[in-house]
Order: C-alpha cells, then sequence, then structure tokens
C-alpha cells in the first residue's frame, strides 16, 4: 500500500513524468488524443470521441448509400444537435421511470437476425466483421426501443381522430386512394417556439440563401445536407416514394401542382420554413373493390409501469393463459376483470379487423392463430397482449377500408406534427451549453 497516496493532479503528473522518462525523446513529444467535453445538457455531458463516434457512423452510412457528404463543420453542427435532443429525451425517459428489460431487448435483437434471415451469433458475427462491436450494438437498439417508448407515451397515445375528420378528409381529396405517388425531397428550416419576428426574419434571410443556391443549379441533395434542420437533411432530405395521400399535410398540398423537378414556394408552419421538391411521380390506376381476410379478435392487455416490469406483465398473462386452455376460466371475463384496455368492456372483443389495423407485433401473433387459439404472451408499444381469434372471415371492405385508411393518414399526420412540436418543447426547455468556442 503507498504510504504516501498523491492527490489526483499529483498523480497525474507524476504518471506523465514518469511516462516521459521510460520512453524515448522522439515518443515523449507526440501529441495524445484526449477526450473532452464540448456541450452540457442539464447535468450530464457530451463529449468530443461521442460526437467522432456518431460522426463516423453517419459518414459511413451515407457513403454506403452514395449521398455527397457535407462540409465537416456542418456535418458537426448537425449531429451534434441530434446528440442534445436525443440525450434530452433519454434523461426525461429516465426521470419518468421508462425502461427496457433485458428480455425485451434480446425480443428485438431477435427479431433484427430474423429480418436479415440470420439468428443471433450470426448477427452478431455480421456485426463484429464490419466493425460494430456487440455491447455498443445492443446499447444502440435498448436506445431506439426506449425512445420510441417515450414518444408513444408522450405524443402518440394522446392523438385523437374523430368521425368528423375522416368524413372531412375523404369529401376534400377524392383521389386520396388513386394510387400515384410521389418521389418527394424536403428542406426545413426548423423556428424556435414562440420565435419572435426578428427570428423569423433571419430564418427567412436563410431561406433566401437556400434558394439562391437551388436556383443557380446546386444539388438539392448538398444544399439540404448543408442547411436542413430536418433529421433527414444530412442523408439530402429524401423522403423517398409515397402516395400523396402519406405525405404531410403542407407537403401534400405543394406537390398536387407540381411537375417533376420544380420547387415549391417557401410554406411556413408552426415548426419553420420548408421547400418541397417534387423529384418524381408514377402510377395513378384506381384502386378496385378489396375484398380482404377479416379476423375477429379479443385480448387482453396489462400495461408495464414503474411498479409493474415486462417480466411480471409477461408471468401475470401466462397465469390467465394458462386458466383458459385447461378450461376453467372464460377469456371474456377474464379481459373484464384484467384488460387495461378500453375493450375490456367487451370482454376485449376487438371486432373485425383488417390487415394492417393492428400495430405490427400484434398482427403477426393473431394471423398464426387458429379459431378458438390462445396466444402466448405478445408485447407491443402499448403493453403486453393475451389474444384469442374467434373467427375468421372474407369481406368486401373498400368503404370501411378507405374510412380507415383515412383515419391512419390524419393520425400519422397529426402524430408527425405532434411530434416536431413537442421535440421543439423540449429542446427550448434543456439547458445546454455549448464548448466548442476554442475548435
Amino acid at each position: 500500500m503507498n504510504r504516501f497516496p498523491l492527490r489526483p493532479r499529483s498523480l497525474f503528473v507524476a504518471l506523465v513524468a514518469c511516462s516521459a522518462l521510460a520512453l524515448p525523446v522522439r515518443a515523449a513529444v507526440q501529441p495524445v488524443a484526449v477526450d473532452r467535453i464540448i456541450a452540457v445538457v442539464n447535468n450530464e455531458v457530451i463529449t468530443a470521441v461521442q460526437l467522432r463516434d456518431r460522426v463516423d457512423q453517419t459518414t459511413r452510412q451515407l457513403q454506403r448509400q452514395g449521398v455527397q457528404l457535407p462540409p465537416a463543420d456542418v456535418l458537426e453542427r448537425q449531429l451534434l444537435e441530434r446528440l442534445i435532443v436525443e440525450r434530452a429525451q433519454l434523461q426525461l425517459a429516465r426521470d419518468s421511470s421508462l425502461r427496457v428489460d433485458d428480455a425485451t431487448l434480446e425480443r428485438a435483437i431477435g427479431r433484427i437476425a430474423e429480418n436479415n434471415k440470420m439468428n443471433t451469433t450470426q448477427l452478431r458475427a455480421a456485426l463484429e466483421r464490419d466493425g460494430v462491436a456487440w455491447d455498443r450494438f445492443r446499447n444502440e437498439i435498448r436506445t431506439e426501443i426506449l425512445l420510441s417508448r417515450l414518444r408513444e407515451r408522450e405524443v402518440d397515445a394522446k392523438i385523437v381522430v374523430t368521425d368528423a375528420e375522416v368524413d372531412n378528409f375523404l369529401t376534400s381529396n377524392p383521389d386520396a386512394f388513386s394510387g400515384e405517388e410521389f418521389h418527394v425531397a424536403h428542406i426545413l428550416l426548423r423556428a424556435p417556439e414562440g420565435a419572435t419576428p426578428e427570428q423569423i426574419d433571419r430564418l427567412r434571410q436563410r431561406a433566401d440563401t437556400v434558394i439562391n443556391r437551388l436556383r443557380n443549379g446546386e444539388d438539392f441533395a448538398r444544399v439540404a445536407a448543408d442547411s436542413s434542420d430536418a433529421p433527414d437533411g444530412i442523408s439530402g432530405g429524401d423522403l423517398g416514394w409515397r402516395q400523396r395521400d402519406r405525405l404531410p399535410a403542407l407537403y401534400s398540398d405543394a406537390v398536387r401542382d407540381l411537375r417533376p423537378g420544380e420547387l415549391s414556394p417557401l410554406m411556413r408552419s408552426a415548426a419553420g420554413l420548408h421547400l418541397v421538391k417534387l423529384v418524381d411521380r408514377r402510377g395513378g390506376a384506381a384502386a378496385g373493390p378489396q375484398r380482404l381476410e377479416q379476423t375477429r379478435a379479443r385480448h387482453i392487455l396489462i400495461k408495464t409501469s414503474a411498479v409493474l416490469s415486462d417480466a411480471e406483465a409477461e408471468a401475470r398473462l401466462l397465469g390467465l393463459r394458462e386458466r383458459v386452455v385447461a378450461g376453467g376460466a372464460d377469456f371474456g371475463e377474464l379481459a373484464k376483470a384484467s384488460s387495461a384496455d378500453l375493450s375490456a368492456a367487451k370482454g376485449g372483443d376487438l371486432g373485425w379487423v383488417n390487415p394492417g389495423d393492428t400495430v405490427p407485433e400484434f398482427e403477426r401473433a393473431m394471423n398464426v392463430l387458429k379459431p378458438g387459439e390462445v396466444s402466448p404472451p405478445v408485447r407491443s408499444p402499448f403493453g403486453w397482449h393475451l389474444i384469442q381469434v374467434l373467427e375468421r372471415r372474407q369481406q368486401d371492405v373498400t368503404d370501411e377500408r378507405k374510412r380507415m385508411a383515412a383515419r391512419n393518414i390524419l393520425r400519422e399526420r397529426k402524430a408527425e406534427e405532434a411530434y416536431e412540436d413537442w421535440v421543439r418543447q423540449l429542446r427550448d426547455s434543456t439547458y445546454v451549453e455549448y464548448r466548442l468556442e476554442n475548435d
């Protein structure tokens, strides 16, 4: 044991001195890469190494996609902002007791492996061949699940679409389901919450610069990578092919009268200023009558919370399933007593369900059941489900399908706009201190 312990700073100096004595003079003067704080987010820090890792990861991704990289300082600034917003969301999730347990993480990784036609061992080997550490990959997936659950709780679960809104959408968009698709790219210049007239003027000056660059022939993807504040700006602002009704309402109206290659006028929303480019359009044949297989199902939903973990929710449903399968309990009565869903009063009955009406995890489990069968516990963004299929039928659902599709479109639009507003409000309320001045 050292009888004369040094204070931390003295110990650091002593170690450096010893290293200098032990190595040749030439080695002693070579620069050594050190980490440092580049931003403080509330009471946590973002370091230069964390930003450099994100820059390297994004650079490799954009190069694989063939997207021209923005200048290094622009890329760093945009990715630092992403890290700040991500850190603020993770802090909120942690403070409100949201967690992702290991069992949930393993199931998610198993689905990723399955989608890539691998098992987990093969997925790990493939990632490590590409230089991606397994622990880092697991942490990134855990973070994605956590952020998804946070968005579901804070935004998606609060979205309501009324019948009147569906009626108005169908009346205002008679060609909504024509099958025509639009390839769209966009640039967003984000406005802060409650922006002042002076801030909007500065934003319009930025927009004028962007428009002039585009009119002078600069590539849209490059300008978007340099200028857009949208999360997809770095990759050129490309939204890909979408039916017009699947675009944000502002963009849907804008592309209606554009020809391929044309730019929209500058548009204003609560999020900021927008420019949209119609890259191309295709299709347009109206869809005929639709006959679909419908499933009548019922379920029991148990939601996790700070006092009820995933493992406990799953175990509770396993117990209920055993009672139903053994014949000692009625599924509907258990749903009335135990389910946290609004359908509990009807014994968990969801009525006739069309393909795509439920979240993918629920639908996959439901589709493999025969009438009368009960699923194992199923995890979805809403919680844990026990599902029983009652019967199936073929049905002409043309009008019903249009209403359901319209409802989903409106829900998606509202959720996206609400999420952007929520992120902006969270960012504006987060204490951020930048420490990049000396770079």
